[in-house]
């Protein structure tokens, strides 16, 4: 293909997956930015008084060496009502497997008992 150039030419539309990459590199710049935000936190705090966990504004933040428990957990915690839970190493939050099994399984029944003519429950 010569003389098409890498990347955006004035004048073209984006595509879906040009702006998926762009999205893509946006979160992940924002990502590390956050990372970063969270270890100058800590490097702020006398050495005595750092945890490495703890949170920017709503953003869970967690650099201590992951436990399999930790691991576990930020993925499937059946005790815990949220979806989203922070995450076993890093900045975010993970998916709560275990509340995704529940919503899935109310979500289901609803569906038979429209199916079957009934008036859902709940």
């Amino acid at each position: 293909m010569a003389g098409k150039q890498a990347g955006h030419q004035p004048g073209r539309k984006l595509g879906r997956r040009d702006r998926r990459g762009k999205l893509r590199g946006a979160v992940r710049l924002a990502g590390a930015a956050l990372a970063a935000a969270a270890v100058a936190k800590e490097l702020r705090r006398p050495k005595k008084e750092r945890t490495w966990q703890g949170s920017l504004g709503k953003i869970p933040y967690d650099f201590r060496t992951p436990s399999p428990k930790r691991i576990k957990r930020s993925f499937w915690a059946p005790d815990d009502s949220r979806l989203f839970v922070p995450r076993a190493f890093g900045v975010g939050w993970s998916v709560n497997l275990a509340n995704v099994k529940e919503r899935g399984k109310h979500f289901v029944s609803q569906y038979r008992e429209i199916a079957a003519g009934k008036q859902p429950r709940g």
